[in-house]
């Protein structure tokens, strides 16, 4: 399949199979393609400026995503009376009066209020629950951005929503009211992540597109490196403290936000507002070709959605009304269920390691960071390729820390990172792949549904993790039978680098239709 870029100055008429448009369409698909890629394509300070504040949400995203590794961790502790008890023994068969926690009782949920024997499934719940709202909330906000409220206003609203209710779970007073304040934040911040993958690569062209995605993880993984250094802060005090000292700073941010960041071009000339989208390229861009960018926009196609309630869900109806479209979503779903839990699950299992849980977050954050780095110089290599052979070295990598187990701790730790670095490098150019796969009047759409079933794959993986600390078949080698399992769809699925994104679904078809 070749780039829109690279297409023959003359376009071969249609063939017999019957379409939905006209070749007039076609002609006015390709010239406002091209039009939008050169109206993207100076890409200066001001595009980078607006990319860099967009994919900063996603620091505020990854510490509210991965703070129950501190909040909701199983404290060490000690023995008070030697006489009845010792290093091996069970805490749960010993006197409370024998035993005491190393550090404020109040450090994590768990030693406040008094879990330590508690079920997986309880000790499991509360981020079970995160991940279970945020089904919900992508299943139920999903077309928001790809209908009436458009990218920057769902982003800005989701975040602000999540850091307020992020602030309000301090006055938490048991584990069942904590769970039921982690779904709410879970429902809320489940935009954030499908708004900012989907308005940052819609801002610049396709040049450009690879290397802002980077960016995106780059924000995220920042994000995850700083709850070592601000649950270290607060070590010695309650977890209450770790959730404020990261929702008030994303509150603050996000105003900011919502002043300086535009909306995403695409969507706005999706929605027939032809003006701004023209005075939003051309003040990214300085286009020289104005007028036949303007030209192009008068003719470009319209978005048919509307805002009522019962239409909403229009580009829903739109992408699974198309058999190409459904296979695909599919595919794409199984996909992101096995790469999914092996990033999140890999991410929220370092406790299991036996290792110090801030180094051991701190070496995390180093594999993403190296991960963003290599993602960056596979960006000229095939997609599928790169996701099937990072997946299948993940997986492998998992499996052989069950092998290992427990009597060679350093080959273990090791293990862990070089599973948690390929499958990094695999989730990245996923997310890329997914933006890709369809046009922009679902691409909100899809992007959440694909998220979804990575969530959906993620309800599951605290119960392994706490399942798993008994026995590492239950985590660890589940993850690597999932992802090397999932990677095989890829089989199916097309090759996208180097294309230009579509807008319509039909000019998605002519495009698939072409010849490589």
């Amino acid at each position: 399949m070749a780039a829109i870029q690279e297409l023959p100055s003359s376009i071969p008429q249609p063939s017999s199979k019957v379409y939905n448009f006209s070749f007039h369409q076609e002609k006015v698909f390709l010239s406002t393609a091209d039009m939008m890629e050169k109206g993207l394509g100076r890409f200066g300070w001001l595009g980078f400026v607006q990319c860099i504040l967009v994919a900063f949400t996603m620091f505020f995203d990854a510490q509210q995503s991965f703070i129950t590794i501190y909040t909701d961790d199983y404290p060490t502790w000690h023995c008070t009376n030697s006489t009845m008890c010792n290093s091996d023994s069970n805490i749960c068969n010993i006197p409370k009066s024998s035993w005491s926690w190393d550090g404020p009782s109040h450090k994590t949920v768990i030693s406040h209020w008094n879990l330590e024997c508690a079920s997986s499934f309880v000790t499991g719940l509360p981020q079970s629950m995160f991940f279970i709202g945020c089904l919900l909330g992508s299943i139920l906000l999903a077309t928001l951005a790809d209908t009436s409220l458009g990218r920057k206003n769902t982003l800005v609203l989701s975040g602000l929503s999540m850091s307020i209710v992020s602030t309000l779970i301090v006055f938490s007073t048991n584990i069942w009211i904590y769970s039921a304040f982690k779904f709410v934040i879970g429902f809320l911040r489940s935009s954030i992540g499908t708004c900012v993958l989907v308005l940052v690569p819609e801002k610049v062209s396709t040049e450009w597109r690879f290397t802002v995605g980077i960016v995106i993880y780059l924000c995220f993984t920042f994000g995850y490196m700083s709850l070592p250094a601000i649950a270290y802060v607060n070590r010695f005090n309650s977890w209450r403290s770790v959730y404020i000292w990261t929702s008030v700073p994303a509150i603050c941010y996000l105003v900011i936000a919502y002043i300086f960041v535009t909306e995403s071009p695409r969507w706005l000339l999706m929605q027939g507002r032809h003006q701004e989208a023209m005075a939003m390229l051309t003040g990214v861009s300085s286009l020289e070709n104005g007028n036949d960018l303007t030209v192009a926009l008068i003719e470009a196609p319209v978005s048919k959605q509307k805002a009522s309630f019962f239409q909403l869900y229009s580009s829903i109806a739109e992408l699974f009304g198309r058999g190409w479209a459904l296979k695909r979503m599919v595919i794409i779903m199984v996909l992101g269920i096995g790469i999914g839990m092996v990033y999140f699950g890999m991410l929220l299992a370092v406790g299991n390691l036996g290792f110090d849980i801030y180094l051991a977050v701190v070496f995390n954050a180093l594999m993403q960071i190296m991960a963003c780095v290599a993602t960056y110089f596979l960006g000229n290599l095939r997609r599928k390729r790169s996701i099937l052979v990072f997946s299948v070295a993940s997986g492998i990598s998992c499996i052989m820390c069950v092998v290992v187990g427990s009597g060679i701790q350093e080959i273990r730790v090791g293990l862990a990172m070089v599973s948690f670095f390929c499958a990094c490098i695999a989730y990245n150019v996923f997310l890329v792949y997914i933006i890709e796969l369809f046009p922009t009047t679902v691409r909100n759409t899809t992007t959440s549904l694909v998220r979804q079933s990575i969530v959906f794959g993620n309800i599951f993986t605290p119960f392994l993790i706490s399942a798993g600390r008994k026995n590492e078949i239950f985590s660890y080698g589940m993850f690597g039978v999932v992802i090397m399992l999932s990677c095989f769809t890829l089989l199916i699925l097309p090759e996208t680098r180097g294309l230009a994104l579509c807008d319509t679904m039909d000019q998605q078809e002519i495009k698939d239709d072409m010849p490589v």
